[in-house]
Order: structure tokens, then C-alpha cells, then sequence
């Protein structure tokens, strides 16, 4: 069965930071593409990061730049999301997308 499983996320207060899992299986990441969006109450879906299957190459959107990381272990067929720093502004639920697949999502919540 073809699915991508993310986890990781909770309630963290500003400051702090998770790592977001990504965990794929029947298909092997490598091949892919990954990339990580978000999506708030009230606001529209959001890219985040992407990383190319190519060359590990990455893409940040300015607003986490500097502060989140993304990364991948091919021979756990996982992907991750590194988030320090975090702020209130981050709340969101995170999507993990590869292949035409999307995850269930990991909701992250950031408050005092």
C-alpha cells in the first residue's frame, strides 16, 4: 500500500523546536521529490520546504528560513522537517507530499 505517515508534531512554546517524520512506504523516496506544506485555520495552504530528488537540493519559504531544516533518510524511506525556533505563527497542521501522495498530516502548535 501506497502511503506517506507523517508525526512529530505537538505543543511546543515559542523557542522551542520538533522533527517532523515523514515516513514512506511503498515507494522509495529517493525517487521523489519531497515537500513539506502547511495549512492553517483560515488561511491558505502553504509550501514550506521542498527538497529535489536529484541533487538534495532545497527550497525554503522566506518566513522559515534560517530556522527550519529539511532532510531525508533514503534507507529509512523517511522523510524530516527540522523546526527550531519556533513561533506562534507556525501553528499549522504539516503535510508531507511525494509521488502524488499526500500524508494524514501532524498537527503543530505553538503557544505560551
Amino acid at each position: 500500500q501506497v502511503q506517506l505517515v507523517e508525526s512529530g508534531g505537538g505543543l511546543v512554546q515559542p523557542g522551542g523546536s520538533l522533527r517532523l517524520s515523514c515516513v514512506a512506504s511503498g515507494f522509495s523516496l529517493d525517487s521523489y521529490a519531497i515537500v513539506w506544506f502547511r495549512q492553517a485555520p483560515g488561511k491558505e495552504r502553504e509550501g514550506v520546504s521542498c527538497i529535489s530528488a536529484s541533487d538534495g537540493s532545497t527550497f525554503y519559504v522566506d518566513s522559515v528560513k534560517g530556522r527550519f531544516t529539511i532532510s531525508k533518510d533514503n534507507a529509512k524511506n523517511t522523510a524530516y522537517l527540522q523546526m527550531n525556533s519556533l513561533k506562534p505563527e507556525d501553528t499549522a497542521v504539516y503535510f508531507c507530499f511525494a509521488n502524488s501522495f499526500r500524508g494524514q498530516g501532524t498537527q503543530v502548535t505553538v503557544s505560551s
